[in-house]
Order: C-alpha cells, then structure tokens, then sequence
C-alpha cells in the first residue's frame, strides 16, 4: 500500500530529477523505478505516502509538465477499498458517513493518523462496483474549501482465492491478541480499560526525564504501561498520556505524574495552577454526571475537589473526547481520579454487556456494515495513536466507544454474517416536537438520507394537536433496519442538544403485539414484565384494559436509552415469536382424520 506511481513526467526527467524532488522536500522514499513518461516509488510507511501525494500530486511542475501522484495499484486489486484525503478536521461523521452511503453500502471506516490538518479516511464498500461508483462521484466533491481527493488502495482479499470457505455458526473465534501470552485470560483483556490525561507540553520532558527514567520509574513502581504522545499535534498546549494498568495501578501512575509536574513547576517557577484533566467519551460522560449532576456532585464532596466537564460543542472529528477538569491538591485529585475511572469503568462494562446482548438478540447482526451513528462523536483513538485519530469505527462502536477501538475488544469481529430476515417490524418512536426539523432535514433530505442508510421506511405522523410535546415517528423496516434507523435518531438529538448534555437521551417507543401474547409479555403477577425491565434498564408497560385493534394488536410501551430500548424490544419479540410457534403446531398438523364406515 506505500507504493506510488507518478504518472505525466517529461521523456527528459532524470532519476536524479525526481531524488533531488524529494529531497528539497524533506520526503522520505525508498527506490525509485523510473520509466518512459512515468515512474514508481516506494514510500516507507502510509503516513510517508499520503505526504508524497499530498505535497506533490497536481502541485509540482517538473520539465514543463504538472506531474500526478497516486496509489499504485494493480488492476486486480482495484476492489472495494478506497481512501479519501483532503477531509476538514471539523466534518462531523454524520455528514461523511451519508455522503459516503449514498453510493453504497460501506462495510468499514478507517481514520488514518497523519500529520496533515486535514483527515484521511481509509474506506470498504461492500462491493466494487460501490467503490468505482464513489470514486467517480465523490472525487473533487466540494465541502466548503475543501475538495474530497479519492484514491484506489490496495485489497489484498480481492486476489485471494480461499482455499476453504470459513463455516458459518456460532463456532467462529476471534483472531488471536499477538500481543497476549498463552496464559492470558480474555476477559482479562477485554476489561483493560484505560486511563487518559492531559498534561501540558511544557512537563513532558520533566515526566519523561533523563533517558527515559523517570516514566521507568513509575511504570516499575505502579506495575503500569505508560504511553506518552508527545510526537503528534506538533505545537500544541497539552499531551495525551495513556496509562494501561489495574485500577489501582493508574491511580498510582497518576498521582506520580501529578507530582512530576508539580515540583517541575515549583523548579521553574511557573505559577499557575495545575489541574488533573481526564479525557473520556461523551456517551460515558452523562452516566458519570448521574440524574441532576449527582454523582459528580458526589465526588467533589467527597475528594474536596472542583470538577468541571468540557462543552459538547467542543466535539470534532480530531477531538472526540471530552476533557474532565478536576481542581485540588495532587491527593484530592488523585482519589478524585479514582471514582471518575469507576464510574467510566462501569458504564464500559455496561456497554459491552449490551453489545454483547444485543448480538445475541439479533443473530447474525452485521454491526460493521451499519454505517455510524450520527452522534458526530466517533470512538475514541488506539492507544498509540494522536488524541482523536480513530481507529476503525461503526455505529455500535459509535455509541459504545471502547469496544473493538481503545481496548481492542474481539467479541465484535465474530459477528459478521448478513441477517436475512424478511419480516418487517413497526416501530413508532416518539421524539420532542421541536425536533422534528432536524429530522426531516432542509427539503426532506435529512429524513430521506437516514431512510437510505437504514433500509427502512421512516415517516413522521401529524401532529394530533397544536401544543403537543411529542411527535410519532412511524419505522418500518427489519429488526437490523430499525437499529440502524433508532440509533440514528437517537444520535441526531444527542448531537443537536434536544437533551440536557447532563442527560441521557431517552425516548418512548411502541410496538405492537398480538393481544394473544400480551398476557405472556406481562408473566404471571407480572414476573415477565419486571425480569425483563431489570435485564434490559428499560421501563416496559403493557396499559391493561386495552381493547385490541383491527388486527387484534395491543400496544406494549418502552421507554429507555439507545441500548435499553433495542434489548426490550428483541426480547418482547422474542417472546411474541414464541407464541406465534406455539398457536403454529398444532395447526400445522390438520384435522385428525376421520375413520371410514
């Protein structure tokens, strides 16, 4: 994928010609294979050749003649992949995942970790006629200044004949950590959660030390592994530091660096205060804030400390973390610290859990290929990566953040077969009134590109009064449809701040069922209804005294976040199916036969 071709060079270009290039341009390559009117090099890594062509490709005239450089790429290996450069940095993932979705279904994205201001994305489409489709409408699309630029990358699964097709079932297993011992449990590894902070760039060198031992003295002393960042984001104020260790080891890591920084800051006599910052996703952030600030509240009482949370609006392709300030002595900070880790180690547990579920509830859920949630807030960055490059991400990861991108979590990469359902599910989704607008979208194209990216019919019902609070969105689609298409939703409010940014967005949902199983939905003393509510955390009510409607339908209503709602709703038509099995049999087998006289 580090091989280029520079094509439209002059019969009279040189090898030393294209040398000297590079070199009056700080570019690192490797060999250079000159031919007739054009010529191949080999770049060293992807990050290497994005410069070349960005630096180069349409910009430098050489002998007379403006050369172009690109991927080289053998025709055969011109499949489903592309990448796209020249993104803006403020994009949200929501503009570029419809964008891309109108020309296909994408199975995977990838943010590349470059040193250019603007993004790079690495893209898969579901098949290569989506990608020739998108390369020829997308490149040179124009957002503001920016004009897209879209290349063909190698993929090497398109010359690969399998020499056995892998089964499908339940027995497939995750590729192996080769960074895992024998003796290291998975679950082990899917709890590594780690802690992220920020520390100003003026105490990096303090932190670090002498040939590096300082950092080795805290590594050794809290049993931890400790990556500082301080090659990315050239010039700027802070670094991302990630500590990889038990939950009393990054307590312990933390609370040294604090102490590193506070006494580089007396030595040099810097006076300003030094606060411990945090870096967490936002969908984590509003469980760590509890119902009217609690649970923050909580901790500033405990730790005798100050904590306040950065502005939503701060969230961008290249931030997607939100900033925990948290103001006291180092101790108060440092147990501070503590509880914040707990409550975002929870809310990760929680999560995984759901994912876990909700994979379980839909067999065979193709979470790649969803697309991404519109929350315009992507998962967090791999460990060793730059604050805000992001790894590969989907909706679920979207919305779950840690799973399968910071702790590497293998539980998703099993579930990759199509789900092939036909039934189609209703489900009406009730959101604020003065929401509707940025669900319809300018001209209907909002609604219209959700209703692409989902698979689904998406309608909003009138309003059933002048002063309603509430408006019905009416989806119609497969249980994979109305994921996509309820996450999105659920995403749009978050992001266009419908809820309080100390809340959770939660939302009413209905679905029908036959009046027949209703009676299974609510249990015995209504065993079934409170299991499910404490299984799922959603509120689940079956109105009594319902009168069934022409299809001898009752209503069953759910009210939760994103998670909650989508496992209350599996699970109750998981129920419903039951039934319908069960009235089936007996039907199935016929009329008893009569005996003859």
């Amino acid at each position: 994928m580090n091989k280029l071709y520079i094509g439209n060079l002059s019969s009279s270009v040189t090898l030393a010609d294209i040398q000297q290039l590079f070199g009056e341009r700080k570019l690192a390559v490797g060999q250079v294979l000159l031919k007739s009117g054009y010529a191949f090099v080999d770049c060293p890594d992807e990050n290497a050749a994005i410069r070349v062509i960005e630096a180069l490709s349409g910009k430098v005239e050489l002998h007379g003649k403006v050369i172009e450089v690109d991927y080289s790429v053998p025709k055969k290996q011109r499949s489903r992949k592309i990448q796209i450069r020249n993104i803006p940095p403020h994009l949200q993932w929501e503009v570029l995942d419809g964008l891309l979705a109108q020309h296909g279904t994408v199975e995977n994205v990838e943010q590349v970790n470059t040193e250019s201001e603007t993004a790079v994305v690495n893209v898969t489409y579901e098949t290569k006629e989506h990608a020739k489709t998108a390369i020829e409408k997308l490149n040179g699309h124009q957002f503001e200044t920016y004009a897209l630029k879209i290349s063909y990358i190698p993929d090497q699964e398109a010359t690969q004949v399998p020499a056995h097709r892998p089964r499908r079932g339940p027995a497939v297993r995750p590729a192996r950590d080769h960074g895992s011992s024998p003796g290291t449990s998975a679950s082990h590894k899917l709890l590594d959660v780690p802690l992220r902070i920020l520390v100003p760039t003026q105490f990096v060198g303090a932190i670090i030390g002498k040939e590096g031992l300082t950092i080795k003295s805290v590594t050794q002393q809290t049993q931890s592994k400790v990556d500082i960042h301080r090659k990315e984001n050239a010039g700027a104020a802070e670094k991302p530091i990630t500590i990889h260790s038990s939950a009393g080891g990054c307590t312990a890591a933390c609370q040294m660096i604090l102490e590193i920084m506070h006494k580089e800051a007396q030595d040099t006599k810097f006076t300003e205060e030094i606060p411990l910052k945090i870096l967490a996703h936002d969908s984590f952030v509003g469980r760590l804030i509890g119902k009217e600030g609690r649970n923050l509240k909580k901790i500033e009482q405990e730790t005798g400390t100050k904590i306040t949370i950065s502005s939503l609006h701060d969230l961008t392709l290249y931030n997607p973390e939100r900033t925990i300030t948290v103001k006291g002595s180092v101790e108060a900070c440092s147990k501070a610290q503590a509880e914040i880790m707990k409550k975002l180690r929870e809310a990760y547990e929680n999560d995984l859990a759901a994912m876990n579920q909700q994979a379980n509830l839909i067999p065979g859920l193709n979470l790649n290929a969803l697309g991404i949630f519109s929350s315009g807030m992507p998962v967090l960055p791999s460990t060793g990566r730059t604050r805000g490059m992001v790894g590969s991400y989907n909706p679920f990861m979207s919305q779950l953040c840690y799973p399968g991108a910071l702790y590497s979590t293998a539980a998703v990469g099993a579930m990759a077969q199509p789900y092939t359902a036909l039934e189609q599910e209703i489900v009406h989704l009730f959101i604020p009134t003065q929401a509707v607008g940025a669900i319809i979208g300018k001209k209907g194209q909002q609604i219209k590109q959700l209703s692409r990216f989902a698979g689904a019919s998406i309608k909003i019902a009138p309003a059933e009064g002048p002063e309603v609070s509430e408006r019905m969105v009416i989806i119609t689609g497969s249980p994979e449809a109305q994921f996509k298409a309820q996450g999105r939703i659920y995403g749009k409010l978050k992001e266009e701040n419908f809820f309080n940014p100390k809340e959770e967005v939660k939302l009413e949902a209905n679905i029908k069922v036959p009046s027949s199983a209703a009676g299974r939905v609510i249990g015995k003393g209504g065993k079934t209804v409170n299991e499910l509510q404490n299984i799922t955390s959603a509120e689940v009510i079956v109105p009594r005294d319902q009168t069934p409607d022409s299809n001898d339908e009752v209503i069953v209503k759910i009210v939760g976040h994103f998670f909650a709602s989508q496992t209350a709703q599996r699970k109750i038509r998981e129920i419903v199916q039951q039934v319908k099995q069960q009235t089936q049999k007996p039907q199935a087998r016929g009329p008893s036969p009569q005996r003859s006289k």
